[in-house]
């Protein structure tokens, strides 16, 4: 008996022909209409690491002011990181141990909070990811900076020299053991060993892009110049090495001989003022030239 529910074999591969045209179809309308949304997503997280955490962190190219990035989705999280970038003091100050643990080994230094969306974050994740499976993001390498230049960066610390732009004098919030430096503020963190924690590039990365808040203000819209910055770090470089044949300076004892010196030149210059004030009483001057007069 002759099957009627079987397909001409003619039919068969016409059916075939009609699914590779469709799906041929399909990838030339996926090529046409330009990268998938992943794709763009990620090219967008290359960007924003480039600009908001390349200058603290690289991706297998060691730390800088902040840890190596390599790696960090196996860490931690996706939700974690997304937190944590976006409100990293809150989860230090709420005792998240992960998070802890990470302010206290880079010396308390605080990630600023980032103003990125989730997807945002996770477009930086995807690069990062992709790039440590490809090629790491390296530091510049910067030589050493000159005897000109340290000279420079010592000029400009303590303001002899005013910063191009116009920026606040660095040692009007911070101190360095350096006997050619005047004493500085003491608002911020001392800064005589600030290169043996962190480093040329972690320096240089403050500088150029500072994380602390009361910095981020002052030097908004006036930043520091890269000739600056090299001259800034090689003193502090020297300043770090020399340390040792710089006496470090003692405020408290200052302090107190300054008050003693200065209520001496105060008694002294009252006595000055009022050697030919009148003595004894007015009533008994009074009462004497009565007497004589008598």
């Amino acid at each position: 008996m002759t099957n009627t529910m079987r397909p001409p074999r003619g039919s068969i591969f016409g059916v075939a022909g009609l699914l590779l045209v469709t799906a041929s179809s399909a990838r030339a309308t996926q090529a046409s209409t330009g990268p998938s949304t992943t794709q763009l997503q990620t090219d967008q997280g290359q960007q924003n690491f480039q600009t908001l955490c390349s200058v603290c962190h690289t991706v297998g190219g060691g730390r800088l002011v902040g840890p190596d990035l390599q790696g960090v989705s196996e860490r931690r999280s996706e939700g974690w990181i997304i937190r944590f970038v976006q409100h990293s003091q809150e989860l230090v100050k709420a005792g998240d141990p992960d998070a802890v643990a990470l302010f206290q080994e880079f010396n308390g230094i605080p990630m600023p909070d980032q103003p990125l969306s989730d997807e945002e974050i996770r477009g930086i994740v995807r690069y990062i990811r992709g790039a440590a499976s490809a090629a790491a993001v390296q530091p510049a390498v910067q030589e050493g900076a000159t005897e000109e230049q340290i000279l420079l960066g010592q000029e400009l610390f303590q303001g002899n020299t005013r910063f191009a732009r116009g920026g606040p004098t660095c040692n009007s919030c911070h101190e360095v053991t350096n006997d050619a430096v005047i004493g500085g503020g003491l608002l911020a963190r001392e800064l005589t060993t600030v290169f043996s924690r962190l480093g040329g590039p972690g320096v240089r990365a403050i500088l150029g892009s500072p994380p602390f808040p009361v910095m981020q203000r002052a030097y908004a819209d006036r930043p520091l110049t890269d000739a600056e910055i090299v001259a800034l770090v090689g003193f502090l470089q020297r300043a770090d090495e020399q340390q040792a044949f710089h006496r470090p300076r003692d405020y408290g004892r200052n302090l107190f001989a300054s008050g003693v010196a200065g209520a001496a030149i105060l008694v002294g210059l009252c006595a000055l003022i009022w050697r030919g004030r009148l003595k004894g009483s007015v009533n008994q001057a009074i009462y004497d030239r009565q007497i004589k007069s008598s």
